[in-house]
């Protein structure tokens, strides 16, 4: 809501500046202007073609009489009509355009060089302030995206330009907007293309990731040890409580082992079975 207010005024003070353009001619402007009428009749045959202009649908005309503009508003599309000698129009575009914004080395707030490049979307809002108000509103606002590029991204570090590029991108376009309105222009999108890293500062960062993930992976490690000790304590439980469980145990490993077609076979005895021969002897 208050950006809209802001807008309805920026547009109110453009409406304002434009009215304060549109003056009288005065005594001496009309008497011109009566003069390049009469000539006008006075040569119909062959005057209807330099007093009748079209203009495309995405074009308008901002019509320029004795050096006023003679409207608030911008002529067309379509027919329109201008007095010879005293009239002169200036056609405008109002398509979208866009531009890349060329890279830009730019120092975060934590010290570290970037290059970062972007896009822009705009289009004319307004063709009486856009031709009244700025020499070349195309070019101005290709300088100051640039400038604009380098004082948002100033006031981020590298981690926020890394993660938050949206909102970078809505920062600069509400920026941008504010400060081409008085040219009667619309910015309506921003895009951060790419964000480039010296390479010492890509190993760097490289180099934690990977040490980041090896110590991830020991702590998983650890704690697959200390779960497979957890279950072979309970383990060894059970079979102390049945006897029987460790033979069949020493049965399952052998049946295990002779699966792999093994030459050699290593069959562990207990220990209490020896000693029972051992006592016989």
């Amino acid at each position: 809501m208050e950006m809209e207010n802001q807008g309805k005024r920026r547009g109110q003070s453009n409406e304002d500046l434009i009215g304060e353009r549109t003056g009288e001619l005065g005594c001496c402007g009309w008497f011109l202007v009566i003069i390049s009428g009469l000539f006008a009749l006075l040569t119909f045959p062959v005057s209807i073609f330099m007093c009748l202009k079209i203009v495309q649908e995405y074009e308008r005309a901002v019509i320029f009489r004795l050096g006023r503009i003679t409207d608030k508003k911008a002529k067309g599309p379509g027919i329109f009509f201008v007095l010879p000698c005293t009239d002169t129009f200036v056609k405008v575009d109002m398509r979208t355009v866009s531009f890349d914004i060329p890279p830009q080395e730019i120092l975060t707030k934590d010290s570290v060089t970037v290059s970062v490049d972007g896009v822009v979307y705009f289009r004319v809002s307004c063709p009486v302030s856009s031709v009244a108000n700025v020499t070349n509103a195309d070019f101005s606002t290709r300088l100051l995206a640039q400038t604009t590029l380098r004082n948002v991204l100033g006031t981020k570090n590298l981690a926020e330009l890394l993660s938050d590029r949206e909102g970078i991108s809505h920062s600069m376009q509400f920026s941008l907007d504010e400060a081409t309105d008085p040219w009667g222009i619309k910015v309506e999108r921003v895009e951060i293309k790419d964000v480039k890293l010296p390479h010492q500062l890509q190993r760097a960062m490289a180099a934690e990731a990977e040490a980041t993930r090896e110590a991830r992976a020991k702590v998983i490690a650890a704690e697959g040890e200390m779960n497979a000790s957890r279950a072979l304590k309970e383990a060894s439980l059970v079979i102390a409580e049945s006897p029987s469980a460790l033979q069949l145990r020493y049965l399952q490993t052998l049946n295990t082992i002779a699966a792999e077609k093994n030459s050699t076979i290593i069959f562990p005895l207990p220990m209490d079975v020896m000693s029972h021969f051992m006592n016989r002897k």
